[in-house]
């Protein structure tokens, strides 16, 4: 790789360090942890630049990079076994962020919303950080995630 490649490769991701911590905080649950989920990702990223399709969208590239990387820590731990899982009747209403009352102004209001998305099962936490805190639209997010746009639709609104 040039060092043309190199400068081209960090002007591209690197804005995005970011919301790949953010993505891997949600997903992994430990700080250090998703630090070195997106160490990780990001050298994967690099190494595999030549894939990269210019044109492509290079956020939902990379952070497919960070949540494959992640599900690869998480399975090596075999972690999801802590996960509660989604029972509609249960969790249906746990919280609704589109929701203008439930504005969240106090830092009380903001740990509830912090409780409610760590209690998330995987499958819908991550779908909802990517569309809620990342802006990720519903295709970005299909292609992330590896799933339909009608399975992404499906998890958001279970995820709220």
């Amino acid at each position: 790789m040039t060092h043309e490649d190199r400068r081209r490769f960090e002007e591209i991701f690197l804005p995005y360090l970011d919301a790949a911590y953010n993505l891997a905080r949600w997903i992994i649950r430990h700080d250090q942890d998703a630090q070195d989920v997106v160490q990780d990702a990001y050298v994967r990223a690099f190494k595999g630049f030549q894939r990269f399709r210019d044109g492509g969208n290079s956020k939902a590239w990379f952070l497919m990079i960070v949540r494959n990387t992640a599900y690869t820590v998480l399975n090596r731990r075999a972690a999801e076994k802590n996960l509660i899982p989604y029972q509609e009747e249960r969790h249906a209403n746990i919280i609704s962020i589109d929701d203008p009352d439930n504005e969240l102004r106090t830092e009380a209001r903001k740990e509830y919303l912090q409780r409610a998305l760590e209690r998330l099962p995987l499958e819908f936490r991550e779908v909802i950080i990517l569309y809620e805190l990342e802006g990720l639209s519903y295709k970005d997010l299909a292609s992330t995630l590896g799933i339909p746009v009608g399975t992404v639709m499906s998890r958001l609104s279970r995820a709220r």
